[in-house]
């Protein structure tokens, strides 16, 4: 809770800072990087700093946090700090990390509106940060203790690496040593990390693709944006030992009996099928109705896995969506207006951001509750206030 004393400086600058925190996160990243280039290796993404996303998702993050505790005073936004928690836990991020992105951020602040910071705006949004930073830093100390084992990256062999669809890879992996291994919940990432050809090691999260359990198998697209994917396309080979992370992601089936509605597009069919490859192993009774788009046949990824588990089930139905349309798929994209969803049915999501705003609205004003649409975001975060 933001206290009496804080509340309307927060109120009275948030319009300032909210305009100006997309500038301020430039000057912080090359504050961190130019005292700490070591932060680069292995665990932020040299592709997303270049793009800006990285601090597209920072900057979205502290001016929605403070938002929220401007709109909504007494309470957090926990879904979405929980879906931070789980990438931040998926990266290894530590507690004394925070005090350092602190140092740093607030230091890029007082430069560039330091023609208008006082000491009690500093002091305010001082508390923002540390209320977000300690909500966050509670929250990854639980996920790193419900792990089977206190590391962060184990390794993992390359059992397997096959073409899955035009452009993409599924991998399989198997433990490369006797570290005790998390159970995954369908629908959990990983993340991965390699090492570039100019020696540089960089992080990319992969939704698992495949059964949970104790087993490891994601699907990539090597055209993805980042630097990652091609290195496992191009020079990883079956027999290589990659280093892995625990499982980590909020975003699992639910319990109950109800329908359930899957949509993605493109390789965001990767948790999607997770979650209808558990369904399908414990025979579940529950309908399911399975929404994909595509650009074509040929580059959905998982169309094997995906339509086999279909069958599988008595109560699921698959429609798909391509750009190029063939064997009675519907033409063009996705819109849920042609759907008949099932009543009290819970949504999950996956796939690139337009998409997912996109059918996100269409399934609100369907009447699904938001509480009951749930969805995976790849990349950094910048959906932070929805």
């Amino acid at each position: 809770m933001l206290s009496d004393k804080s509340f309307p400086v927060i109120q009275a600058t948030l319009p300032l800072v909210g305009s100006r925190i997309g500038d301020i996160t430039p000057k912080f990243y090359d504050r961190l990087f130019a005292a700490h280039p070591e932060l680069l290796d292995g665990l932020f993404s040299r592709s997303n700093q270049r793009s800006g996303s990285q601090q597209q998702a920072l900057a979205g993050s502290i001016a929605a946090f403070a938002s929220h505790l401007i709109n909504n005073p007494g309470s957090l936004p926990e879904t979405v700090l929980s879906r931070i928690a789980h990438r931040h836990a998926s990266l290894g991020i530590t507690e004394p990390q925070y005090q350092v992105v602190y140092e740093h951020l607030f230091a890029a602040i007082a430069e560039d509106l330091a023609d208008v910071i006082t000491p009690e705006i500093a002091e305010a949004w001082t508390e923002v940060y540390w209320l977000m930073a300690d909500a966050l830093i509670k929250l990854e100390k639980g996920l790193y203790a419900a792990q089977a084992n206190g590391k962060m990256w184990s390794p993992w062999k390359v059992a397997s690496k096959t073409p899955a669809g035009t452009g993409s890879m599924t991998f399989v992996l198997e433990p490369a040593d006797d570290t005790p291994v998390t159970e995954a919940l369908p629908g959990q990432y990983i993340s991965v990390k390699v090492t570039l050809p100019d020696g540089l090691r960089q992080v990319r999260q992969y939704s698992l693709s495949g059964a949970a359990g104790t087993s490891r198998s994601f699907t990539t697209k090597i055209d993805d944006g980042g630097e990652v994917s091609p290195v496992l396309h191009n020079s990883v080979k079956v027999g290589d030992v990659l280093e892995i992370s625990n499982p980590y992601g909020e975003i699992t089936l639910k319990d109950g009996d109800g329908p359930v509605v899957l949509a993605s597009a493109g390789i965001g069919c990767t948790p999607t099928a997770s979650l209808l490859r558990s369904l399908a192993d414990s025979g579940s009774n529950r309908q399911v109705l399975v929404l994909h788009a595509e650009s074509n046949l040929d580059s959905w990824a998982l169309r094997g896995q995906m339509t086999h588990d279909v069958e599988r089930l008595d109560a699921a139905e698959l429609q798909l969506w391509l750009e190029e349309p063939q064997g009675g798929s519907n033409a063009g994209f996705m819109s849920l207006r042609e759907v008949d969803l099932p009543a009290d049915a819970s949504l999950y999501l996956c796939g690139p951001l337009p998409f997912m705003k996109h059918i996100r609205n269409e399934a609100i004003n369907a009447g699904i509750p938001a509480t009951k649409i749930h969805y995976e975001v790849f990349g950094p975060d910048i959906w932070f206030a929805n």
